[in-house]
Order: structure tokens, then C-alpha cells, then sequence
């Protein structure tokens, strides 16, 4: 049974639409990511879910209740929701103590005393906060008062937890720390969770489905390793990292044991094997994503037959303390290729360059 269920989901405003007929299931305990860039509709569709916005097509149900069907003129307002809900800001009182500020939600839903002290004393404890209970929220830090939101989020046992960016107003170390210790707590909770950011790397760390959105629309569902392994187009490719995509032909298509397709492709200068999704006819038009980091220099003659390999004079070298980023001229065009730090080859020297054939991938070229 799905937790959130998003049928034929739309909200416009005016002639503009936000979110265009948005279908999406979130299972019970499942951490689910909507990402995509600036104005791709993720958080207006998060804020439907919420009842802070009002669908203006289509039908949403929690825990297999409806709560807004724009057909029916039906909506439950967000305080009869049973959702939590961490916002960017975070939002938490400045002249309220921490204790106050997580114990708001349960005092304006007249709980008493004694319940309000147990839950609160609990939710501190599940983020780790229970010492600071009396501090004023001014003199916590940036992570500490996210760890305040959410146990506020947490306190009244929400049905689904909603959580739009609430990493972004932290440094990078600290993001990644905090991220790591609320996806821990979630999987120990099992608490259903719908996740809002623009951060590729957020969203791969903490999900177990990404759904990636671009104008409204719905371009990829899948788990983090499919979305960037297995890219349904060049738009949900591109939008991770920085792939070189290479223009080649259909040469021959087979299926493979898992579904997919193992592809013989021939290119500008360079030939051979490639996976796609779906059968595709001999002499299609594909694009191949290479990702930099998935290839590697290599000798001519150490290249094995499920490899493809590039040749050419390297035109740019840039040390980025983890890691040198390489620029290749090659007939195929200017490949990138990421390699350790400590590799220094010299710009204008000739590189082989050759990745497996289960790190590239091919989508068709429109």
C-alpha cells in the first residue's frame, strides 16, 4: 500500500503550469528524493502534498485516504493531514527554548503536560538534542537547529515526513554530516519520506528512489544508481555531473539476461559495444553518455574486446586536489576524463582513453 499516492497531479497558475498531470507512488517507509533544477516544480508539488498548495487537477491520497480531488472539490487543510513537515528556514522560534519549540505542535493540539514532556524528551533523544532542551534556539548552530526542526516534525508521529531542502542553508561538511545522520534515523524510524533538492549528490546519498523533474514534468523514477547509471535521456544525464555525450549509429542490437540491450555502435572514428534500455533498429541515431570518471588512460594494447577507446592529444590538464580533470582532442570530439591527482600526463601528449561497456550508456538522439 502506497503511503502518497500522486494520480494525474496538476497545479496552474493561470495559463502556467507548475506541475503538468504529475503520477507518483510512495511506498510505506521509503525515502523518496524530487529533484530537479529552479522552477522544475518539485516543491510546488512537495507543498500539494502538504495542503499548503491546492492541486488544480487530479487526486492525492495519504495512507490510502484522498485528501485533495480537484474533480470533486475535495480538500483536507494541512492541519488534518497528519504530515511533518522541515522547511528550508527551518523556521524555528528565536524566543522560544528548544524544549518550546518542539513541544509547539503538541500543545496546539491541547495534549497534556505529562504527554508533551514524554514526547518531546523523546523526539530530543532520537536527534540527539535532549541536553539542550532549555537552550534558547538563538544560541544553537545551523545543523543544531535542524536537528530541532525535525524532531518538531517528528514529535505528534506524523504519517509521512515532508522535507523541502533542509540541508541547503549549511556548509558542505556539515550538509553531508547532517544528511548522513538523518537518513540513519529515518531508516530507523521507517518513517515514509518525500525529500525536496536541487543537490545531485544529496539526492543519491539519501534516497531510495529519485524522481527527477524538469518544467512540471516527470522525466525519471528510479533508484539513485539507475538514475545515473541508466538515464532514460540526455536531460536526466546531463543533469548529473558533466558526461561527454557522443553522436554514433546502430550497428547491431541484442537483448540481454537482465532486460536490456547490449548495442554494437559505430562512431566518428571509433567503434564498439554499449547498453541501452530498449531494442533499437540498425542504423538509429543514439547519443552515448560517458561519465569522465568512468574512464581511464590506457595502453592500446591492453584493450579488451567489451571496451570502447579514444585516441588523442590531451588540450587542457586541471588539478582539483581529489582528483586531475583532462581534456582530450579525439575524433569523436573533446572527451573529459577524470584520473587521480597524482597522474600529471602533459598537455599535448597522445592518450588512449577506454571505458567498459557497462559504464556507458546510449539513449536515442532525439
Amino acid at each position: 500500500m502506497a503511503a502518497i499516492t500522486l494520480e494525474n497531479v496538476s497545479r496552474h497558475f493561470g495559463s502556467v503550469a507548475a506541475v503538468d498531470n504529475v503520477n507518483l507512488n510512495v511506498d510505506a517507509g521509503e525515502f523518496v528524493t524530487l529533484l530537479g533544477p529552479s522552477g522544475c516544480g518539485k516543491t510546488t508539488t512537495l507543498r500539494m502534498v502538504a495542503g499548503l498548495e491546492q492541486n488544480t487537477g487530479g487526486r492525492i491520497a495519504i495512507d490510502n485516504q484522498v485528501v485533495s480531488d480537484a474533480g470533486a472539490s475535495f480538500f483536507v487543510p494541512p492541519e488534518r493531514r497528519m504530515l511533518g513537515m522541515v522547511f528550508q528556514s527551518y523556521a524555528i522560534w528565536p524566543h522560544m527554548t528548544v524544549f518550546d519549540n518542539v513541544a509547539y505542535p503538541l500543545r496546539i493540539r491541547r495534549k497534556s503536560a505529562q504527554e508533551i514532556a514524554e514526547k518531546v524528551k523523546t523526539a530530543l533523544r532520537l536527534v540527539e538534542m535532549e541536553n539542550y532542551a532549555d537552550r534558547p534556539a538563538p544560541a544553537l548552530s545551523g545543523g543544531q537547529q535542524q536537528r530541532v526542526a525535525i524532531a518538531r516534525a517528528l514529535v505528534f508521529e506524523p504519517r509521512v515526513l515532508l522535507l523541502d531542502e533542509p540541508l541547503s542553508n549549511l556548509d558542505a561538511r556539515l550538509r553531508t554530516q547532517t544528511g548522513d545522520e538523518f537518513r540513519a534515523l529515518q531508516k530507523r524510524l521507517g518513517i515514509t519520506s518525500l525529500y525536496v533538492t536541487h543537490d545531485q549528490g544529496e539526492a543519491m546519498a539519501l534516497s531510495d528512489r529519485i524522481v527527477v523533474m524538469h518544467s512540471g514534468h516527470i522525466l525519471q523514477i528510479g533508484s539513485p544508481e539507475e538514475i545515473y547509471r541508466r538515464p532514460a535521456n540526455r536531460g536526466v544525464a546531463g543533469f548529473f555531473g558533466s558526461p561527454n555525450f557522443l553522436p554514433s549509429k546502430v550497428q547491431a542490437c541484442t537483448q540481454q539476461p537482465d532486460g536490456s540491450y547490449l548495442l554494437t555502435l559505430d562512431g566518428p572514428g571509433w567503434v564498439g559495444p554499449c547498453g541501452c534500455s530498449s531494442a533499437l533498429a540498425v542504423g538509429t541515431d543514439v547519443l552515448v553518455m560517458v561519465r569522465p570518471e568512468n574512464m581511464r588512460i590506457a595502453d592500446k594494447a591492453s584493450i579488451g574486446a567489451g571496451e570502447m577507446s579514444w585516441t588523442g592529444p590531451i588540450v587542457q590538464s586541471i588539478f582539483r586536489g581529489t582528483h586531475r580533470s583532462i581534456i582530450a582532442e579525439t575524433p569523436a570530439g573533446r572527451l573529459n576524463i577524470d584520473v587521480p591527482s597524482v597522474h600529471n600526463p602533459a598537455v599535448g601528449e597522445s592518450i588512449t582513453l577506454a571505458a567498459d561497456s557497462s559504464a556507458v550508456w546510449a539513449t536515442p538522439a532525439n
